[in-house]
């Protein structure tokens, strides 16, 4: 009986510390052996009086079919001794998450990476399997840049900095930017360290400005400016550039002391500018498109990278003082003439115009002077009246050729904008782009026919139409003008006041001069005077005879009264 009291008592001894060291296991990772694999189900045996189940799927490992067999050895994490059925509540994913954790917190500590899989998308970030223990990883954590589309970093291995850990609550927090910002610190110094100019890279484009495009070149920035992105002409870098773009650049400019880098693409390239005087001779046609245009004129590609200028003055043979955006538009193809290349400073001028028929030579063809004509009255000036004429140019009738007797200042008074005149072409001033045009010229100078009939030296009958203070105004003919000086008035000085003749008084002069300049006869009483006393000498009496002038005189004109 002693034996089997001792017996009883060993037993509950050995089943009490059996429980008591099975409790202290709940919570725990526990090895087990697998007895079956039955209906995606495996049932383990983990040394306690009873068996457990773990779902297939929780062995299974992203990618890898699942490779396990009766026998084999595991590790499980032992939620509870048994459930309602009798069973030891086991979890083989718990049981990762635990030796998982456990390498994280020594990873931390040692501040290393780890790996990881973003598997997954949540408010203000996305969730990282670590080997079985999730992560939490913020969007500002993701990239160093701003990324658009994470759907490529996601199901594949990345490197993660473990940034916080609280076992008890669970929560991890890792940072991928962190690990790629070490890295980029360690290019960046092995890239500054060896770059030098006319080096040529490959690069991200990072930022595009008015100005440029930062290009990444890992773990350095760089400017590419807008002028070093291509010979041809660029007026905003996103013509040519994205965000995200890989571009082979090279390094014009390197300050090691502030790191500043300068960076272009048309370096890579041909400068077009080479040989540019043979291909661009002086007075060759070309056709190009208008790129850009300003107030003082616009710019024509002739070929991807070569542009001349257009001066507005070149534009158009009759439109003047008007904004170049008026003749042509951007993208316009035109034809261009080469007026002069300058390959040192890289610039080409360039005539619209030029490739037309200048009007003033085209009108000096069809129109020689002479020609008679019919047009607009465009504008009245002080100076005349700008008459429209075919070819859209203006041609000036001068006011002292809009009418023969008429001063033009009077004259010019008859006319309006917008009248329809008959003008005769004077002259045509192909260089200074000037036609001259006559109205009164339409009729024969009635000055010339009735001067025709009068010569210098006879004695002509006129009228007084104008008595002034330095003598008298006459008309000869049919409207003719001429003028008496006062000291012309009378042979006798006493005799020389204007005063003495009256308006509409008939008096004989003697033509002294003819200018048809000014078309004006000049006349002189005294001339006459002094001839008829040289005639009289001549035929009644002469010095020698001793008879007087008052003699003479008489003696003529006594004979002069018998005749008549």
């Amino acid at each position: 009986m002693a034996q089997v009291s001792a017996a009883k008592e060993s037993f509950a001894a050995l089943l009490e510390e059996s429980f008591g060291s099975s409790d202290s296991l709940e919570g725990t990772v526990v090895k087990g052996r697998i007895l079956s694999i039955d209906n995606d189900m495996v049932l383990i045996d983990v040394g306690l009086k009873s068996e457990g189940r773990v779902a297939l799927k929780e062995f299974a490992v992203p990618g890898q079919p699942v490779e396990l067999k009766a026998g084999d050895t595991v590790e499980v994490y032992l939620e509870r001794m048994e459930d309602k059925n009798g069973e030891a509540v086991l979890s083989r994913e718990k049981a990762k998450r635990e030796e998982a954790w456990t390498l994280l917190e020594k990873s931390f500590t040692d501040q290393s990476r780890v790996t990881g899989i973003i598997f997954g998308r949540v408010k203000g970030g996305f969730t990282v399997d670590l080997n079985g223990a999730v992560a939490f990883l913020p969007g500002s954590q993701v990239d160093i840049r701003p990324v658009r589309d994470i759907a490529p970093l996601m199901g594949t291995p990345q490197p993660f900095q473990i940034l916080k850990m609280d076992r008890s609550r669970g929560n991890i927090v890792v940072s991928r930017r962190a690990v790629l910002e070490e890295s980029r610190a360690e290019a960046r110094s092995e890239l500054v360290a060896s770059l030098k100019e006319g080096q040529v890279l490959q690069g991200v484009v990072k930022n595009i400005t008015d100005y440029g495009a930062f290009v990444d070149l890992g773990g350095v920035d760089g400017l590419l400016h807008v002028t070093d992105i291509a010979w041809r002409r660029i007026n905003h870098p996103s013509e040519a550039l994205q965000i995200g773009q890989t571009v082979t650049v090279q390094v014009i400019r390197f300050n090691p002391e502030t790191q500043r880098i300068s960076l272009g693409m048309k370096q890579l390239e041909a400068d077009p500018w080479e040989g540019v005087e043979a291909k661009y001779p002086p007075q060759a046609k070309f056709k190009g498109r208008v790129t850009n245009i300003t107030d003082y004129g616009a710019f024509v590609e002739l070929e991807p990278g070569i542009e001349g200028l257009v001066h507005v003055s070149e534009m158009s043979w009759t439109k003047k003082n008007v904004h170049p955006g008026k003749i042509v538009s951007t993208s316009q193809e035109v034809e261009v003439m080469v007026l002069d290349v300058d390959p040192v400073k890289r610039r080409i001028s360039l005539g619209l115009k030029q490739t037309m028929q200048n009007p003033w030579e085209a009108f000096v063809e069809k129109f020689p002077g002479g020609t008679e004509l019919e047009g607009e009255v465009k504008n009245i000036t002080e100076f005349g009246l700008f008459v429209g004429l075919p070819g859209d140019i203006d041609g000036m009738v001068h006011l002292s050729d809009l009418d023969w007797n008429t001063p033009g200042e009077q004259a010019i008074q008859e006319y309006k904008k917008g009248d329809q005149v008959k003008v005769k072409v004077l002259d045509v001033d192909v260089e200074k782009e000037r036609i001259s045009l006559g109205i009164k010229q339409l009729a024969s100078d009635p000055f010339e026919s009735a001067a025709a009939g009068i010569k210098k030296g006879e004695v002509v009958t006129c009228t007084v139409t104008q008595i002034t203070e330095g003598g008298i105004e006459v008309e000869v003919g049919e409207g003719f003008t001429g003028f008496i000086r006062k000291s012309d008035l009378s042979r006798e000085r006493s005799e020389q006041r204007p005063d003495r003749f009256a308006v509409g008084e008939k008096v004989d002069a003697k033509v002294t001069q003819v200018d048809r300049g000014s078309r004006k006869i000049g006349l002189s009483i005294k001339a006459k005077e002094v001839e008829e006393e040289k005639t009289a000498m001549a035929e009644y009496g002469s010095s020698d005879s001793g008879a007087s002038l008052g003699d003479i005189l008489g003696a003529a004109l006594k004979r002069r009264q018998q005749n008549d």
